[in-house]
């Protein structure tokens, strides 16, 4: 529930929701082939325009970096009409993208998404064809994540999040619902830093509220501009907006950005990889991510 002042005390109201105009959409799936669409592994490069590898830091760290992942990638199939994507065998550790083999400048996309938990999976738009930098919508559906917030791939790993989750379990330790992350105890608190890049937060109560476990959930992205202003809906909350024009973050240059990538480029659904620091809790053995209902609708007329 949204929290509002009212004569010096806080009451709850209901979240408000959205409703969209269906209008003008065109599919980017079929319901029952890829076509349209490529696989890519998950391979890292520069950190940001002109900056170190991802491996140099990795190392700096003594942390060994993916061995060979280009001969490793995601598994992407189609089932009950949904894209399925899964790391390459349970406990593999690798992960992939699948990539729009068309690109896009400014748009309206909606899709349905249902990820197992833990899957750490995201949306990334404006993505190069060949290498990882893009900005990324957040599916981070596992402990201390985040959803519908952004992180920038090869753009100096900002994160832009209003909140982050965790699960609540019975007593056997079964997953049975999802609660607000405790910033004490997480291994990736939200800081008030990463709050204030967004131009709107939504409020983790009201998050709580439309999230479906275990089931479809709806998520549209809207992004427009050169330097794009990307907002997201989840099941019709609004859950963040950022500006990428006027992002503030440690290494973040906008105008290397917006030579890096351009005014348009690829949309591509993510499966990540287990790395030494999240382990089994980034990508469970045997996960997976079901998209489906997938849509865009073009805001340049392109």
């Amino acid at each position: 529930m949204s929290a509002v002042a009212t004569g010096g005390r806080n009451e709850l109201t209901e979240p408000t929701i959205d409703r969209f105009d269906e209008d003008g959409y065109t599919p980017l799936f079929d319901g029952v082939t890829l076509e349209g669409w490529h696989p890519a592994p998950r391979v890292y490069g520069a950190v940001y325009p002109g900056g170190p590898h991802v491996h140099e830091l990795l190392a700096r760290q003594g942390i060994a970096p993916p061995r060979e992942p280009e001969k490793h990638p995601a598994v992407w199939t189609v089932e009950d009409g949904a894209i399925v994507g899964r790391q390459e065998a349970p406990g593999s550790g690798y992960g992939g993208y699948l990539v729009t083999d068309d690109t896009f400048g400014d748009f309206e996309l909606a899709l349905e998404a249902k990820p197992d938990w833990p899957a750490d999976t995201g949306i990334m738009i404006r993505r190069q064809r060949d290498s990882w930098e893009g900005f990324q919508v957040l599916l981070d559906h596992r402990e201390s994540g985040g959803i519908g917030g952004f992180f920038g791939n090869g753009l100096a790993s900002f994160s832009a999040v209003p909140f982050a989750i965790r699960s609540r379990r019975d007593a056997d330790g079964t997953v049975i619902g999802l609660e607000a992350d405790d910033p004490d105890t997480s291994a990736e608190p939200v800081t008030p830093e990463k709050i204030a890049r967004l131009r709107y937060a939504a409020v983790v109560d009201d998050f709580l509220r439309v999230w479906r476990l275990a089931d479809w959930n709806e998520i549209r992205i809207r992004a427009a501009g050169a330097l794009p202003v990307i907002t997201t809906w989840v099941n019709g909350l609004k859950i963040a907006e950022l500006d990428t024009a006027t992002l503030r973050s440690p290494d973040y240059d906008p105008d290397a950005v917006l030579r890096l990538l351009g005014p348009r480029g690829h949309i591509a659904l993510e499966v990540h990889d287990n790395d030494a620091v999240f382990g089994d809790a980034r990508w469970g053995r045997g996960a997976a991510c079901r998209w489906r209902n997938i849509r865009i609708r073009s805001l340049d007329g392109v």
